[in-house]
């Protein structure tokens, strides 16, 4: 059983595809156009196949009429299904019969609450589900049109198991904003990262937003984090030695990534072992973490966020907008009951550091981080996230790609930009569980076409001091306080 409340759906047909890009011919033809002419400031750093999806994704999501939280929910959880080069797996985590995975996390979020949340109301507490996920590896007697075999779910996973030359397991967290997508979304890219990594994927279908909010998603990573340590009786696997496992997301995945990793030095700051299937567990860390693109600043507060919209497909920073023609029409899942602003997070946890990362106090005791990202509008607090990492001793390579967009890895697989990133990804994730002791922290920017590397020097990744980041994240907030007048809480 899934997670998610909403039934995955079959993948879009022809039809409904023909219908979405003709009304954009007229934009794809005049970037084919300018591309050509040389005359798009774009032209001189991208090929002409990724300018024209970046404009084309730069209108899809920015329409004149916003569409409610449910229709675009709906829409990218559409099941494509399986066909490829790919083993799929799908399986779901057993519930524990103690609550003791639940109760860490409320322990490490009291414990790092600051005065944002005193006296707050309490949070919305999660049951703890069944978490589903798929096992994802490579299928090498495939073809590129093969569809899986009808056998059972174990048996596809011992079969993709065969596959495997190394012991490297990928916990891998898709994004989408915390509302949107599902590892179905990202199968493609997964299973790449299985395929030139040697090993198998595990990618979590954690619950989505706004139906469950914060820290739903965080339990369910939790959970599925425990699951691969100490596999539950009847599991198909064996035991993940955290030495073998890197967790790694894109977008608010990254986010998820890095509250996890927060989480997990929270709890051993605490020195806490968590109940989990009749034993005490220990909560070890694990080999790596690998962010790419992650959604640090959950409302919205740095330069970039609006400076390099030219470069990015990502709608402008209207998450806590007052205006409300940019806000989605009413439905069943938006507004939220309770009211809230922001479809992840209640109001008065905004700013905690298991939500807005950059709000951590410390990444001391973390293990190697590979951090990626492009010219994007989350530009400013990635590279903030990495001088902090750097400054609190973590070894961090930090990989910053001229004039490419939001998750460009994934969104245009075809650049050789985006190969070279998931050659650093691999190579970094392979070379963690091989001997994290030997990675060397590095800050490259690596230009577009060209793939030159240029060293960035670590003190001048950003220009914001911590206090620069706490103020204008509390002034955000602080100027959103009050309600959206009249906004029903529940439709």
């Amino acid at each position: 059983m899934s997670t998610n409340d909403k039934k995955r759906q079959s993948g879009a047909g022809p039809l409904e595809i023909f219908w979405a890009v003709v009304p954009k011919v007229p934009l794809i033809l005049k970037v084919i156009l300018l591309h050509l002419l040389g005359r798009s400031e774009s032209a001189q750093y991208l090929d002409l196949r990724s300018d024209v999806t970046i404009s084309f994704l730069r209108s899809l999501l920015s329409p004149a009429k916003p569409r409610s939280v449910s229709e675009v929910q709906d829409m990218t959880l559409r099941d494509p299904g399986v066909k490829g080069k790919m083993w799929v797996s799908t399986m779901a985590s057993q519930v524990p019969p103690e609550e003791g995975i639940r109760d860490a996390l409320f322990a490490a979020i009291d414990a790092m609450s600051g005065p944002e949340q005193k006296g707050a109301p309490p949070l919305a507490v999660p049951d703890i589900v069944p978490v589903e996920a798929e096992w994802t590896g490579y299928r090498a007697g495939a073809t590129r049109d093969s569809k899986p075999p009808a056998i059972p779910e174990e048996e596809k996973y011992r079969e993709l198991m065969k596959e495997c030359t190394s012991s490297t397991t990928i916990l891998y967290l898709h994004g989408g904003a915390y509302y949107l997508c599902d590892p179905a979304t990202h199968r493609p890219f997964v299973a790449k990262l299985a395929k030139l990594t040697g090993g198998r994927a595990y990618s979590v279908r954690y619950r989505l937003a706004p139906q469950h909010p914060f820290p739903a998603a965080l339990l369910d990573a939790l959970v599925s984090y425990f699951t691969l340590l100490y596999p539950p009786p009847g599991s198909a696997h064996e035991a993940v030695a955290p030495a073998d496992l890197v967790i790694t997301g894109d977008s608010a995945g990254g986010n998820l990534c890095m509250a996890l990793l927060q989480l997990l030095l929270e709890l051993r700051r605490q020195d806490r072992k968590v109940a989990w299937f009749g034993a005490e567990r220990e909560v070890p860390l694990p080999a790596a973490v690998t962010p790419m693109s992650p959604w640090v600043d959950l409302v919205q507060t740095m330069p970039s966020l609006t400076d390099n919209g030219r470069w990015d497909y990502l709608p402008p920073p209207r998450l806590l907008s007052r205006d409300r023609g940019h806000q989605p029409p009413a439905d069943g899942l938006w507004p939220a009951d309770p009211p809230r602003r922001h479809v992840y997070v209640a109001d008065a946890y905004m700013l905690h550091p298991l939500g807005s990362l950059h709000l951590a106090r410390s990444w001391a005791g973390a293990p190697p981080v590979y951090l990626c990202c492009g010219w994007e509008t989350l530009q400013d607090e990635d590279r903030y996230l990495a001088s902090r990492l750097a400054r609190d001793g973590v070894a961090v390579v930090f990989e910053e790609f001229q004039a490419m967009p939001h998750v460009f890895a994934a969104m245009l697989p075809q650049s050789a930009e985006a190969r070279r990133c998931v050659d650093g990804l691999t190579n970094f994730i392979k070379a963690a569980c091989e001997d994290p002791g030997k990675i060397v922290p590095s800050y490259k920017m690596v230009k577009a076409k060209t793939l030159e590397e240029v060293d960035i020097d670590v003190d001048q990744l950003t220009s914001f001091t911590d206090a620069d980041v706490r103020d204008m994240a509390r002034n955000m907030v602080s100027e959103q306080q009050s309600p959206f007048p009249d906004v029903p809480a529940k439709i």
